[in-house]
């Protein structure tokens, strides 16, 4: 499996994006759809984001991926997305608009090199970060995944 700084040089990330990484690889200014590289490393999770649009992650390559989903009806999922199907690992996972979702590697992973699509494409504005004291308040049923998925 090739290093995280080769997969940063061969996927041409020249500079960091926020909460993932690497580069864009595909959009305009609203665009029909986006799709970016997604890097998680022992470091990093994806910080409990909500989206006013479906959301498809899909693995590339690397280790499992835990992901919790926070429903609007206050319940929640987790999901582990990796190439193992028979250990109930997923490679692709649809987010749907208006759930909060986080992700981290899973224990004792070095990294996983996932990919993300919007439709209609990925927008700021349509983007928002959850906050902890809301999301724990919420979902009193996931506060240890809650608490390691925020800041």
């Amino acid at each position: 499996m090739p290093t995280v700084e080769a997969l940063c040089r061969i996927l041409g990330s020249a500079e960091e994006i926020p909460a993932s990484g690497l580069a864009s690889r595909y959009g305009t200014a609203r665009a029909a759809g986006t799709a970016i590289y997604y890097l998680l490393t022992p470091d990093t999770f994806s910080a409990m984001p909500r989206l006013a649009s479906d959301e498809i992650f899909h693995f590339y390559l690397g280790d499992p991926v835990e992901m919790l989903h926070l429903h609007p009806d206050g319940s929640h999922r987790i999901i582990l997305i990796g190439p193992n199907l028979e250990a109930g690992q997923r490679p692709q996972v649809i987010v749907p608009r208006d759930v909060w979702q986080g992700a981290r590697l899973s224990p004792g992973g070095r990294y996983a090199l996932l990919g993300t699509a919007v439709a209609p494409g990925f927008d700021y504005a349509d983007y928002e970060t959850g906050q902890r004291p809301h999301l724990l308040a919420r979902h009193p049923t996931a506060t240890d995944l809650i608490l390691a998925l925020t800041r």
